[in-house]
């Protein structure tokens, strides 16, 4: 299990993803992240998880959980911000509109540890 913070720092790509999220925890603090127009708008995504809803580590015998928490960060381009493919789900959307750009706050964790999703979850950008 990994624990990582990314602040203040500024990602740009041109085609797919921003930051890509397996497991462990991330945080992403007062980030940009941009994705360049192109024809192919709808592969590109600011944050993409793959990630399951737990794991469990042997050596230590403790459920660790997954997630993606993201604060005060702005989000360009693309057609979508986030999508999950794994088990976990977008939750508590905060964002803030100003003149000249959106900043966001949300999660990305376990809905409910009973629950299996598998669907997509997609946070579209102005």
């Amino acid at each position: 299990m990994s624990t990582c913070k990314l602040a203040n720092l500024t990602v740009r790509t041109e085609l797919g993803c921003c930051l890509l999220h397996r497991s462990g925890k991330l945080t992403i603090d007062g980030c940009i992240l941009q994705c360049e127009s192109n024809p192919l708008d709808h592969l590109s995504y600011a944050i993409i998880s793959t990630a399951g809803a737990a794991e469990v580590i042997p050596s230590a015998l403790k459920t660790c959980s997954n997630g993606v928490s993201v604060l005060k960060t702005r989000i360009e381009g693309g057609a979508k911000a986030v999508l999950t493919s794994g088990t976990l789900s977008l939750q508590r959307v905060r964002v803030i509109y100003t003149r000249t750009s959106l900043f966001f706050w949300f999660e990305v964790e376990s809905s409910d540890k009973n629950t299996v999703q598998s669907a997509s979850v997609e946070l579209p950008i102005s």
